[in-house]
C-alpha cells in the first residue's frame, strides 16, 4: 500500500477518536469551548516548536512562500477551528457515535467544495450516490432505533455545520502549502484555528473558573492526538493524493469513533449501524471511482505521479 495512503488513514484514524473523550470532559464540566481552544493552543505550540527545531538545524533552507500564502493557511485553519469547535458542540447534544456519522458527509460535500472552488462539476453519478451516503448515513448513525428525547436537531445542525467546513479544510489542504514543510505548514493552519476558536469564544473563556491542571492535561491529550498527528499526516499525504482519494480515507475516522464509543462510552452498536457503515464505505469507493470516467481527471493522474 502507498505510504501516503497510511500517512492520511493514521491521521483520520487518530482524529476519529476525540469525540469520545471530548464527551468525558464535558462530563467533568469543561466547557466545548475550553476544551478546543486548550487543544488548539497546546498543539500550536508543538508545531511551532517543531517547526524552530528544524529551521536551527537547517539554516541554510528557507521557504519560499509568500507572505499572502501564510495567510491563506491560517484563514483554512480558521476553518478547521469552527468545524472542530462545532463538531465538539454537537456530542453535547447528540450521541459521539451519531456525531461521526453526520460529519462523514464531508465526502460528499467535499464534490461541491470542489465544484465552487475550483470549478469542477460534478457528474450525474457522483450526485447519485451523494443520495445513497445519505441513505447509509440513515442507517449507520442508528436513527432506526432513535427516540424523542435523544433526537436533537440543534446536535445534528452543528455536526452538519462542521462537515461543510471540514470538506473545505480538505480542499484548502490538499491545494495550499504545497512548498512549505509540513511542521510550518501545520502550525500556521493550527494557529489559524486557534486563534478563530479564542475570538468566538473569548468572553467566556475569559471568565473560565475551569483552567486547571485537569483541562491542560486533556488540553494534552487531544492535542497530540486531534491537533498535531492529524494535520501533520493530512499536510503530508493530501497534497500527494488529492481531495478526492482523501476523503475516501477520511472515512476511517467513522470506524475508529464508532468503535471507541463503543469501548469507552458504552455505546451500543446494532447490526443495521454496521451494515450502514459498510455501505457507506461503498457508497464512497463509488464517488470517487466515478471520477474516472471524469474530464481531466486529477486521482488517476495523482495516483501515477505518487507510484513514481
Amino acid at each position: 500500500m502507498n505510504k501516503y495512503v497510511l500517512i492520511v488513514a493514521l491521521g483520520a484514524l487518530s482524529y476519529g477518536m476525540l469525540s469520545s473523550f471530548a464527551k468525558i470532559a464535558y462530563g467533568q464540566g469543561y466547557s466545548a469551548a475550553e476544551v478546543t481552544f486548550i487543544q488548539g493552543f497546546i498543539g500550536a505550540l508543538i508545531l511551532w516548536s517543531a517547526s524552530f527545531v528544524r529551521k536551527a538545524r537547517d539554516r541554510k533552507k528557507k521557504s519560499d512562500m509568500p507572505a499572502v500564502g501564510r495567510w491563506k493557511l491560517l484563514l483554512a485553519g480558521a476553518c478547521m477551528g469552527v468545524a472542530t469547535y462545532l463538531y465538539y458542540l454537537s456530542v453535547q447534544y447528540i450521541t459521539a457515535s451519531l456525531a461521526i456519522v453526520l460529519l462523514m458527509q464531508m465526502a460528499w460535500m467535499s464534490i461541491f467544495a470542489e465544484w465552487i472552488v475550483l470549478r469542477r462539476r460534478p457528474h450525474l453519478k457522483q450526485l447519485g450516490a451523494a443520495a445513497f451516503i445519505l441513505f447509509s448515513t440513515f442507517l449507520a448513525g442508528g436513527f432506526t432505533g432513535v427516540t424523542a428525547r435523544d433526537f436533537s436537531l440543534l446536535g445534528i445542525a452543528l455536526a452538519l455545520s462542521s462537515a461543510v467546513l471540514y470538506s473545505f479544510y480538505i480542499l484548502f489542504t490538499s491545494e495550499l502549502g504545497k512548498d512549505i514543510h509540513v511542521f510550518e505548514k501545520s502550525a500556521l493552519m493550527t494557529t489559524g484555528s486557534t486563534v478563530i476558536i479564542f475570538l468566538i469564544n473569548c468572553n467566556s473563556l475569559y471568565h473560565s473558573v475551569h483552567i486547571d491542571s485537569g483541562l491542560l492535561q486533556w488540553g494534552l491529550f487531544l492535542a497530540i492526538f486531534g491537533t498535531v498527528i492529524p494535520p501533520i499526516c493530512f499536510s503530508v499525504g493530501m497534497p500527494k493524493l488529492g481531495p478526492g482519494l482523501s476523503a475516501i480515507l477520511l472515512t476511517l475516522e467513522l470506524p475508529a469513533a464508532v468503535l471507541c464509543a463503543f469501548l469507552v462510552l458504552n455505546e451500543q452498536i446494532t447490526m443495521i449501524q454496521l451494515l450502514g457503515i459498510v455501505l457507506l464505505f461503498l457508497a464512497l469507493l463509488y464517488i470517487n471511482l466515478s471520477l474516472k470516467g471524469a474530464k481531466g481527471e486529477k486521482l488517476d493522474l495523482q495516483y501515477s505521479k505518487v507510484q513514481k
